[in-house]
């Protein structure tokens, strides 16, 4: 089919992403139900991804799968595609989500007779965090959106948030966007390679971070209780860890189509990072855990010995100098000036001693 509007479908993907978020806003603010916001993110990319790949209709390798009966050049690629694919399951992506109880529940999204290839792929299992494969019910599992605890009774607050999820939307999809309207098809390079040995990686953490955090929510004996099993051991958001790798990984894998001024579609995992790092990520979700936690001693122990992003072994994270972990790890100031007086300041103390011993310091 080809243009639609502009060659890059930059406008009609912004669009789109502005009419589906402002329609899923109008449902949030008449109904004060905001269990629907991660769904309107992850579905919106999947609609961006499947739209620009349909309305190009070159169905490249990193657009799409060959079919079955396609040789030589396919051949050449088939390999990494297998690995992309057989990940989750040839045609089939699962992610297991534990429903609380002793059994387990594998929901998978059937992807018909042509496997979804590179990108479409990569946006079509952005259920892990950022959205659902099942609309009816784990969307429900998750409860309340902690993010909006200020925002249902604000409406000015309420479309400030829906316009940056839409422009998030919008420009995190931008390597996908660009890469489904080339018409270049540049042979496998080592960069397909690394970016998506990253989304893998991202995708794995991002996947099994959330499943670790239902179970342990829907575990009675853990209410009241912060989440430090699994890989929020060794980080406070790996959810986050694996969503920010995956993107970047996108990106790399992308930069063999890329010519001139497409190279800017790099603002996507960019614009990520530092919405995540800064702005509804990460500093909400220590607000909230600092507000609900901070007066318990063993919480802030965690927090002192666990990386805010970057997973790493307590024993190393503990030990390491506050400037290392503020310039090289992400611990910034803002993520500890919600917790209660006197304990910010036994958090940049905390050191070696604190943990080898695996205790938190007396003085606190």
């Amino acid at each position: 089919m080809g243009t639609v509007l502009d060659s890059h479908f930059l406008a009609l993907t912004a669009i789109v992403t502005v009419g589906y978020q402002f329609l899923f806003f109008v449902i949030t603010a008449l109904l004060k139900f905001d269990k629907v916001t991660d769904f309107a993110g992850s579905t919106n990319f999947v609609i961006l991804a499947v739209l620009t790949l349909v309305l190009k209709g070159t169905w490249h390798f990193r657009q799409i799968s060959t079919l079955p009966s396609s040789k030589q050049k396919s051949e050449e690629k088939a390999d990494l595609l297998d690995i992309n694919i057989s990940y989750f399951g040839k045609k089939t992506v699962a992610v297991p989500l534990t429903n609380g109880s002793s059994s387990e529940r594998v929901y998978m999204v059937q992807l018909d007779y042509l496997a979804f290839g590179s990108f479409d792929l990569a946006c079509s299992t952005m259920g892990s965090s950022t959205g659902s494969f099942s609309v009816d019910e784990w969307i429900l599992q998750w409860g309340e959106d902690r993010r909006f605890d200020e925002m249902r009774s604000n409406l000015g607050k309420l479309a400030v948030f829906w316009t940056f999820q839409a422009v998030w939307v919008w420009t995190v999809s931008l390597p996908v966007t660009i890469v489904n309207a080339s018409g270049r098809n540049p042979s496998l390079h080592v960069a397909d390679i690394i970016g998506w040995i990253m989304w893998s990686v991202g995708i794995s953490v991002e996947a099994f971070a959330d499943q670790q955090k239902l179970s342990f929510k829907n575990s009675p004996q853990n209410r009241g209780k912060w989440c430090n099993i699994g890989l929020w051991k060794y980080t406070r958001h790996p959810n986050y860890f694996g969503e920010i790798l995956l993107w970047w990984g996108i990106f790399v894998a992308s930069t063999p189509v890329l010519e001139g001024v497409e190279w800017l579609v790099i603002l996507g995992p960019i614009f990520l990072t530092l919405l995540l790092l800064f702005v509804s990520g990460i500093p909400l979700l220590e607000e909230s855990a600092d507000k609900k936690f901070g007066n318990a001693a063993e919480y802030r122990h965690y927090k002192s010995i666990t990386s805010p992003l970057i997973p790493l072994p307590p024993v190393v994270y503990g030990s390491l100098p506050l400037w290392f972990k503020t310039t090289f790890l992400f611990e910034f100031p803002l993520y500890s000036r919600n917790l209660p007086q006197g304990v910010n300041c036994c958090i940049k103390q905390t050191g070696k001693k604190a943990a080898a011993e695996g205790r938190w310091a007396s003085s606190c």
